[in-house]
């Protein structure tokens, strides 16, 4: 079986507040599901259950036929990009990189940590440490973070936040290569983000 993304039936209720309720998808290999939805709609929420951070009310999310060796629903089969997410200041970009490949049980691989830093545009501050970062510098360090273990589905919450011109293009490179090789989920309100996709879940409808 190839590599397939599903929701079925998901709902989330916070304080018996319906966020959304029956959100169902699929997505395959070399497809794109794209999330949109007001402010407060649950865009940021629906992620966080797609990448198993929240649990959802009911329904299920499945992940299916990576065909790396990696089993069906691993969390290694994920990566996440979020403004909410934080890297820690003190470490340079290579140390989180290092440090998000420990924690995952992976084998440091010295030369793919070059390439993901060249991939992000921060080489030559590779060694320096986060803290001295601009804020659209230390987005560029989630995207090296989200693709260290090569995840073949990739989710972006609001994928272009803090970033310049020259991020964007980077991020739209980033996206045009994990629709080539796996499946991309994003979620923003921004249709210039994302310049294709296969699937839409509209949360305005789902709640």
């Amino acid at each position: 079986m190839d590599l397939s993304l599903s929701g079925n039936n998901l709902k989330k209720l916070f304080n018996w507040r319906v966020i959304f309720r029956d959100i169902s998808f699929e997505v395959v290999r070399g497809q794109t599901l794209l999330i949109t939805g007001r402010n407060g709609s649950g865009k940021s929420t629906l992620v966080k259950i797609i990448s198993g951070v929240l649990t959802p009310t009911s329904g299920t999310v499945t992940i299916h036929g990576a065909g790396d060796g990696r089993k069906d629903g691993s969390p290694d089969l994920l990566g996440l990009v979020s403004p909410y997410l934080q890297m820690y200041d003190e470490f340079s970009a290579r140390e989180n990189i290092q440090n998000a490949l420990a924690i995952r049980g992976r084998k440091t691989d010295e030369k793919w940590i070059d390439e993901l830093m060249k991939r992000v545009g921060l080489f030559e501050r590779q060694r320096d440490a986060v803290r001295t970062y601009s804020s659209g510098m230390k987005q560029r360090v989630k995207y090296a973070f989200a693709l260290c273990h090569r995840p073949p589905v990739l989710l972006l919450d609001e994928p272009m936040a803090n970033l310049d011109s020259d991020g964007n293009a980077i991020v739209r490179n980033i996206m045009s290569m994990q629709r080539e090789e796996g499946i991309l989920v994003v979620a923003t309100n921004d249709l210039t983000d994302i310049d294709r996709y296969e699937l839409r879940v509209d949360l305005n409808a789902a709640s």
